[in-house]
């Protein structure tokens, strides 16, 4: 479990980086970027839900 944060940590930042690009200096491809990454970042969020209910078990 510890892997996935780290990689959600990773993807978080990437995001912010591609996000700030888009809004800030109107990066169309930026903004592609940021919106895979957020789709990435949903599904490593649901895997998180799932490790995470397994290790409360």
């Amino acid at each position: 479990m510890k892997e996935l944060v780290e990689k959600i940590k990773a993807e978080y930042e990437l995001f912010v980086v591609n996000a700030d690009a888009q809004v800030e200096k109107g990066n169309k491809a930026a903004g592609a970027r940021a919106r895979k990454a957020a789709l990435d970042l949903m599904k490593d969020f649901k895997e998180f839900r799932k490790a995470s209910v397994e290790a409360a078990k």
